[in-house]
């Protein structure tokens, strides 16, 4: 049959980002230690398309993706993604952004009791010709922040909230990327106290007053966030998120920020 996509347009106009979007698909994360979670990844998959073709092949995505659905997944695997859909579509470039739900194991702090956090997490990966894949890696990391104000100046008690963290980062070239737990393990002590699912009276007690001897003011998570990221070996860049859900207030407190890290 007569392949339409792949007939000249004369428009004059390359495509910079084509392709599908809002796919869901079953997906297997590669952990920290070996193995692999898998996840329900919602996906958007693109290429450059030259301006000499009409159109792109939109079935190609979902055949490429449905092979490796079924294989482990990080890093390397998403410029062998890329590195696919370059070949069998003719594109210059492609893009991969692939976002799930991933589950950490987390042990209350003093009954140990065992539990589940959930984080919101992200691959995305960019490759142009032969240059090296950009691959970065999203994460949204929930703690707990305890007003270092309202702890001054109340006669007792201090009013306190759930706060977000989020991050992405970038690595140099030739460096791996941090593993998604090893990530949310540095930030999630940034804040007041670390979030957990399943809390026993004794382990409420613990985070209650942990909190309270570790005010942070959001602009407090997001310095102490920036100076732990600048320790991490190779990383290039990040940029990150902070933003607290006011218990006594009708808005958020929020504060960003993002830089290349100097070596």
């Amino acid at each position: 049959m007569k392949d339409v996509q792949s007939s000249t347009d004369r428009r004059g106009i390359a495509i910079q980002k084509v392709g599908i979007n809002d796919a869901h698909l079953p997906f297997l994360i590669k952990k920290k230690g070996g193995g692999f979670q898998p996840v329900l990844a919602r996906i958007r998959f693109t290429v450059s398309l030259p301006e000499k073709y009409k159109g792109t092949h939109m079935s190609r995505f979902l055949e490429i993706l449905g092979q490796w659905s079924q294989k482990p997944v990080a890093e390397a695997e998403m410029e062998a993604i890329l590195e696919e859909a370059m070949q069998n579509l003719a594109a210059p470039g492609a893009e991969l952004n692939i976002d799930f739900k991933y589950f950490i194991d987390r042990e209350a702090p003093v009954t140990h009791q065992r539990s589940c956090l959930d984080l919101d997490c992200s691959f995305r990966g960019v490759k142009e010709g032969q240059a090296p894949m950009r691959f970065e890696l999203q994460e949204e990391i929930p703690v707990t922040s305890l007003c270092p104000c309202s702890k001054e100046i109340a006669t007792y008690g201090a009013h306190n909230q759930r706060s977000l963290i989020r991050v992405r980062v970038r690595f140099a070239d030739g460096q791996e990327c941090i593993y998604i737990e090893d990530l949310a393990e540095l930030l999630e002590t940034q804040g007041s106290c670390p979030i957990y699912p399943l809390l026993k009276r004794e382990d409420e007690k613990y985070v209650t007053e942990r909190a309270y001897e570790n005010p942070k003011f959001v602009e407090d998570i997001l310095r102490d966030s920036i100076l732990a990221l600048r320790r991490v070996k190779g990383l290039k860049w990040f940029s990150l998120e902070c933003e607290n859900f006011e218990s006594i207030h009708n808005h958020n407190a929020f504060a960003s920020h993002e830089e290349f890290v100097a070596r």
